[in-house]
């Protein structure tokens, strides 16, 4: 039996405007190197074929050559431009890809992804074609109406902040991405989401960790080198 293709999409094209900074937070410094490098290196590891990063247009030089030569990813076979949005990246490397039976979605501002995360992401994606990482919620959440009333309050327990990588059948989410490009849909905020608009697919729920945060904001970066001296 042949062996089962399995690549990454590495996301790092944003320019992270909540950052306060002139760098984009992918690049920014975390314990001498760049963000990114972490999520490279837990795929580095982890049973992937083959990783692609995403970036701006811009950045694809100093990708290749202060990223991935420079750091030795050998998984790391192709560094592509993404587009406007996110949804727009992604659909641009899930282009480049080519050929494959899974992939798995990673925010390249996610440096605490583990392989352990990856591991049980493709042992489930292969089992149910599509599943995500997340963690159930620790607060209890508000639903709020446009002029910010409280209008639901949700079952907590039926509540999860997701996160990434979101895994996924290469041929169905290449698939759900055309539709929604064509459409012209712009309301999607995950590629779970773009799964459940144009395919109606389940996605199942697999846990990661509260470590596994996404550097948003300056006050992430202050919590990523805490965590940073537990992990390395």
């Amino acid at each position: 039996m042949e062996k089962e293709k399995i690549v990454a999409l590495v996301l790092a094209a944003g320019t992270g405007k909540r950052m306060q900074s002139s760098t984009a937070k992918q690049y920014m410094l975390l314990g001498g190197k760049p963000l990114v490098c972490y999520a490279l290196e837990a795929f580095e590891r982890s049973p992937v074929d083959e990783v692609i990063l995403v970036t701006g247009e811009k950045e694809i030089d100093y990708c290749k050559n202060d990223i991935v030569k420079k750091y030795g990813y050998q998984k790391v076979t192709r560094v592509v431009a993404g587009g406007k949005e996110r949804y727009h990246s992604v659909y641009q490397g899930l282009k480049a890809i080519g050929q494959a039976d899974y992939v798995l979605i990673h925010d390249g501002a996610r440096p605490f992804v583990t392989e352990d995360i990856i591991c049980r992401s493709i042992d489930t994606v292969k089992k149910e074609k599509a599943c995500v990482v997340g963690m159930p919620v620790k607060d209890t959440i508000k639903i709020a109406t446009e002029d910010t009333y409280a209008s639901v309050t949700p079952d907590r327990r039926l509540v999860w902040m997701i996160q990434t990588p979101q895994a996924f059948s290469y041929p169905e989410i290449l698939q759900a991405y055309e539709k929604i490009i064509a459409d012209g849909d712009d309301s999607v905020t995950d590629d779970a989401m773009v799964l459940e608009h144009a395919a109606h697919m389940p996605v199942k729920l697999i846990e990661g960790s509260y470590h596994n945060i996404k550097i948003t904001t300056p006050e992430d970066m202050k919590i990523a080198e805490m965590f940073l001296k537990e992990y390395f």
